[in-house]
């Protein structure tokens, strides 16, 4: 099983970042997918969820809603994140995270904000 993240790095603020989640290793569209961060000092925090079920329902962190896009391509095995608008709080290691039965993370990409 593998989730490799992609698309992290340094913007300014106010810029705009996607970030990709290549899953492999299982049934990726039977799995409800979300990402995740962890700036440094706090916990882990939820960022973005989406159903593998129920017409892909979406589920947001107050602090993105309206900024941030989370979708999912089943046929290429991805979960992406698409990331608007972006702050210096946004600051942060982003995971993907796999959820079914079992459960399965990604190693992180970093995301920095700052000019």
């Amino acid at each position: 099983v593998q989730l490799v993240e992609s698309g992290g790095g340094l913007v300014q603020p106010g810029g705009s970042l996607r970030l990709s989640c290549a899953a492999s290793g299982f049934t990726f569209s039977r799995y409800d997918m979300s990402w995740y961060r962890q700036a440094p000092g706090k916990e882990r925090e939820l960022v973005a969820s989406i159903r593998s079920v129920g017409g892909g329902s979406t589920n947001y962190a107050d602090s993105v809603k309206g900024r941030f896009t989370i979708s999912r391509d089943n046929a290429k095995n991805t979960v992406y994140l698409q990331m608007n608008s972006l702050k210096p709080d946004d600051t942060a290691v982003y995971y993907c995270y796999a959820r079914r039965v079992r459960d399965y993370w990604g190693q992180g990409t970093q995301v920095t904000v700052s000019s």
